[in-house]
């Protein structure tokens, strides 16, 4: 049994990942975790929500079962609990400074709520993560955007999961329910290097494209190892 644990079903990236993981017959399952409920049924999913700063508290067991009428995940419970399913754990977390309203209020976001999400997954026996950071991301560096990034992506790597995946894409494509003046003009400046075909790394990505890569890794990748995939390689994976 392979399962599927997501984070950041609201985003742009997040809800086409939720999309390419429930329509691959590899998940038997699909546990969303966020703090509210999406408008969303369907077989495979299983919602879960709360306050994520408190993740760690959070009843899991009693909250699956919550979902079922008749005992329907009591064997995905068993499983979970007795080392028997494969997980992968997905992480599209992620705001930008305005809207959080602080520096302060966007790392508790960008970085606490991940980490959270991802001691979280290895406590509860993930073999993989997945993580949807940023271009140009580095601990070190001047901007904070990056350097938050960054900093994600080291803490990530000292929990030492068995495969960590980190995903840099470009610009996205996609239909935002909120406007962002500044990645607008840049995706106008940058439009013409898809059309040319030059430059992948740097070229605009549509969000489906980056879910697409994430899924294909995991489906493929192998353990013991920290992976890094750029735009352009997500382009190629996301085919």
């Amino acid at each position: 049994m392979t399962l599927a644990l997501i984070s950041g079903t609201s985003g742009l990236v997040g809800m086409q990942l939720l999309h390419q993981l429930l329509k691959n017959p590899s998940y038997e399952y699909v546990l969303s975790l966020g703090r509210r409920k999406l408008a969303l049924k369907h077989e495979k999913l299983i919602q879960l929500d709360g306050e994520m700063q408190v993740l760690a508290s959070w009843d899991w067991e009693e909250k699956i079962n919550a979902q079922a009428l008749r005992g329907e995940y009591q064997g995905l419970v068993v499983a979970i609990k007795e080392k028997k399913v494969d997980i992968h754990a997905f992480s599209s977390l992620g705001t930008t400074i305005k809207q959080a309203g602080s520096k302060e209020k966007f790392y508790q976001v960008d970085h606490d709520l991940v980490i959270e999400f991802a001691m979280w997954a290895k406590k509860l026996g993930a073999s993989k993560f997945l993580y949807v950071s940023a271009m140009g991301a580095q601990s070190n560096s001047s901007i904070y955007y990056n350097h938050v990034k960054g900093k994600t992506e080291e803490d990530l790597k000292s929990l030492q999961f068995p495969y960590l995946g980190l995903f840099r894409p470009s610009i996205l494509l996609g239909n935002r329910h909120e406007f962002r003046l500044g990645e607008r003009i840049a995706t106008i400046f940058m439009r013409p290097l898809n059309w040319l075909r030059i430059a992948k790394d740097i070229q605009p990505i549509h969000d489906y494209q980056v879910a697409k890569s994430l899924v294909s890794v995991a489906l493929s990748s192998s353990e013991n190892k920290v992976d890094c995939f750029l735009s352009g390689q997500m382009q190629d994976l996301g085919k």
